[in-house]
């Protein structure tokens, strides 16, 4: 159970090299490490937006987006607007607008390469979320970009996904995580940001008040541009 091997042992040349021995390398030796799912767990995923499934995406702002490019190359980005501004189409299809952002497109380019994007919806406060698994698509279609007309400015595309797989996902990781817990944020609040990240990174110079500004600012007008009527972000 479990492959206790150097580092790049066993690998072919071209393979990532794990930091760590022993490698699990079978479906097999999972099953050896770990119990089976109960009944309920095992049963719970569906291929259709049920009711109360729907009424949760209709009350979330904010959702991830995993994507995976046709070099295998991965990316998940968040993706927040006024509650339920992910858009149920029917009982099996979703549609995210494309709002503005910093204008790399990972998702966009890994759903064009690949066809496949994976969901996981959050609702503030809530500790249970909704995941959703399938094929998706970027769209131009009119119909489908006039559905934010009357909220946000028109997307430049959407995100469709398909209903393949949809699911609630467990309390415990957000409960673990203290994710809602106001104490957990105040013992937290000297992580570093963005723009120590950006120093960390050699990208600007530290405690840059001028870049820190500036994001503000570049922040600000993002969202302006996302009101309804609004072109600049087009």
């Amino acid at each position: 159970m479990g492959r206790h091997m150097g580092v790049g042992e066993g690998l072919t040349v071209g393979e990532p090299q794990p930091p760590v021995g022993s490698i699990v390398g079978s479906h097999d030796e999972l099953a050896e490490l770990y119990r089976a799912p109960s009944r309920l767990v095992a049963a719970k995923k569906g291929d259709v937006l049920d009711e109360a499934t729907v009424e949760f995406l209709a009350r979330s702002p904010f959702v991830l987006i995993g994507t995976t490019g046709a070099d295998g190359a991965l990316d998940v980005s968040p993706r927040g607007g006024p509650p339920g501004f992910v858009r149920v189409l029917d009982a099996r299809h979703v549609a995210i607008p494309d709002l503005n952002g910093n204008n790399l497109i990972d998702s966009l380019r890994g759903i064009v390469a690949t066809g496949r994007a994976g969901l996981l919806f959050v609702v503030p406060g809530k500790d249970e979320t909704i995941r959703l698994n399938g094929p998706a698509w970027v769209t131009t279609d009119p119909a489908t970009l006039d559905l934010w007309n009357e909220e946000l400015r028109r997307p430049t595309t959407a995100i469709v996904v398909r209903a393949d797989e949809v699911f609630m996902h467990c309390a415990k990781a957000f409960r673990r995580g203290r994710v809602w817990d106001p104490a957990a944020w105040d013992e937290l609040a000297d992580a570093p940001d963005g723009l120590d990240v950006l120093a960390a990174q050699g990208l600007v110079a530290t405690n840059d008040a001028a870049t820190r500004e500036y994001l503000e600012q570049a922040y600000a007008a993002d969202l302006a541009a996302d009101e309804p009527g609004d072109t600049a972000g087009s």
